[in-house]
């Protein structure tokens, strides 16, 4: 009986991977499928493509700046202090992430709208946040930024802190120690936030759409360029599709590599042991 039913159960869990496996990759492979490479490069040879390239782009590097400037300091606070609310600090970094993005574009509007709670205030002199380059932006970066600190955060949990105990006993002050030490040690965890966030916020469609607007050429990035293709010409989504799968391909593969890198550094620190060829670093 035993021997009877161990072929079927594994026939069974084969059967349920194969079908997993081709719901996730089929409907991927799809959009590269569906269109010749001379069609795939004519679509997107307009200027509507371009405009949504080149605005998703520009957008998403000032994001990410914006997020590894700001998010870092937080990343680190949060890892290496241990005060009263830190897991609810953290929780509340991760809400962007579970929250459907829509919902995200109805705060920021409510926030920083025209009749915002700031908006509103902020209006008068001249400054204006919703519906515009700086709403990409600002959706862009909350949207994506918990990924990066998460990261950051996790990076800067793995480092011994009696690394950083023996470049202060060396005479090296806080600020070095952070740049020589601490920032060498987390840089695999830090360039596959960066990574992560990056390819996230090149994502970004809801909360673009409520909080700037699908404006061509002013804040239509590639997502929302699609969305509004498909309604028309839906080569044309296809082909901006399959580009911005390949940006994201592009990015997950430097994740794993980055990933791949930061490991193999770490062993060897591991076995050379020396605290004093870290501070060297």
């Amino acid at each position: 009986m035993k021997n009877f039913w161990t072929p079927f159960i594994r026939l069974i869990l084969a059967l349920g991977i194969a079908i997993m496996l081709g719901f996730l990759f089929v409907p991927l492979l799809s959009v590269f499928v569906s269109m010749t490479p001379g069609e795939l490069f004519k679509k997107l040879n307009t200027q509507v493509s371009y405009q949504a390239l080149y605005l998703s782009l520009g957008t998403t590097l000032i994001a990410l700046a914006i997020i590894i400037l700001c998010g870092t300091p937080v990343a680190y606070w949060l890892a290496k202090s241990h005060f009263w609310g830190n897991r609810f600090v953290r929780v509340l970094i991760q809400m962007p992430i579970v929250s459907p993005p829509a919902v995200a574009g109805v705060g920021l509007l409510l926030v920083f709208g025209r009749v915002g709670w700031l908006g509103s205030t902020l209006s008068f002199s001249g400054l204006s946040f919703s519906f515009n380059l700086q709403a990409v932006i600002m959706a862009q970066v909350f949207i994506s930024a918990p990924f990066y600190i998460s990261s950051a955060m996790q990076a800067f949990e793995t480092i011994d802190d009696k690394f950083l105990a023996v470049s202060r006993t060396l005479g090296v002050s806080r600020w070095q120690t952070f740049w020589r030490v601490t920032i060498p040690l987390a840089s695999g965890g830090l360039l596959t936030g960066a990574a992560l966030s990056w390819g996230r916020a090149l994502g970004e469609f809801g909360a673009t759409m409520m909080f700037a607007g699908n404006l061509p050429g002013k804040t239509q990035t590639l997502p929302l360029a699609i969305y509004t293709a498909m309604q028309s010409d839906s080569k044309t989504a296809i082909a901006m599709s399959a580009l911005l799968l390949f940006i994201s391909f592009v990015l997950l593969l430097l994740v794993v590599l980055v990933g791949r890198m930061s490991h193999l550094r770490q062993d060897a620190k591991k076995k050379e042991g020396d605290s004093d060829a870290i501070i060297s670093f």
